[in-house]
C-alpha cells in the first residue's frame, strides 16, 4: 500500500501537484541550504574577501521557503536587521551597506583583472561585469534616508 493511500490522499490531487509531491524534503534542503548560506554571510562580515549580502540575500529566500518559523527566526537576526531589513521593506539600502558592497565586487574584480594580463577579452569582460555592478547599486537600489 502506497503512502498516500494510508493518509487518505491521492498522489493526483493538488496539494500533491502544487508542493511537487516533496514538501518535506524540499523545505529540508532550503532549510540546511538556508543554514550553509547564513554561515557564509556570517563569515563574510569578519572576512572582507567574503560578500554578506548575496549570502544573507540567498539564507532569507531559502528559510522563507522552508518553513515560517525559520523565517521569523532568520528575520528576527541582527544580521538580517542590519543588512537587509530596509532593502527588502522596499526602503534600499544605506550608503554604508552600498560602499561596503561596491568595494568588495571592485577588489575581488580587480584581482580577476590583474590576473588575466594575457586574457584582453577576459579583462573587458570584467569590465562589462562591474560597470554593470555600479549601474545597478547608483541606479537599481534606492539609497536609504
Amino acid at each position: 500500500m502506497r503512502k498516500a493511500d494510508l493518509r487518505g490522499g491521492r498522489p493526483d490531487s493538488a496539494e500533491h501537484v502544487r508542493t511537487g509531491g516533496n514538501a518535506p524534503l524540499r523545505r529540508a534542503v532550503c532549510a540546511a541550504l538556508g543554514v550553509v548560506c547564513l554561515g557564509f554571510g556570517a563569515l563574510g562580515v569578519a572576512l572582507p574577501i567574503l560578500p554578506t549580502v548575496p549570502f544573507l540575500m540567498a539564507a532569507a529566500c531559502l528559510f522563507a521557503r522552508s518553513s515560517a518559523r525559520l523565517d521569523g527566526w532568520f528575520k528576527g537576526t541582527a544580521l538580517y536587521r542590519k543588512h537587509l531589513e530596509g532593502y527588502a521593506a522596499g526602503r534600499g539600502m544605506s550608503v554604508g551597506t552600498k560602499a561596503r558592497i561596491m568595494g568588495m565586487v571592485t577588489l575581488l574584480l580587480a584581482v580577476g583583472f590583474s590576473m588575466m594580463g594575457a586574457a584582453p577579452v577576459g579583462r573587458v569582460v570584467l569590465v562589462i561585469v562591474w560597470l554593470g555592478h555600479v549601474a545597478y547599486f547608483m541606479f537599481g537600489v534606492k539609497t536609504a534616508k
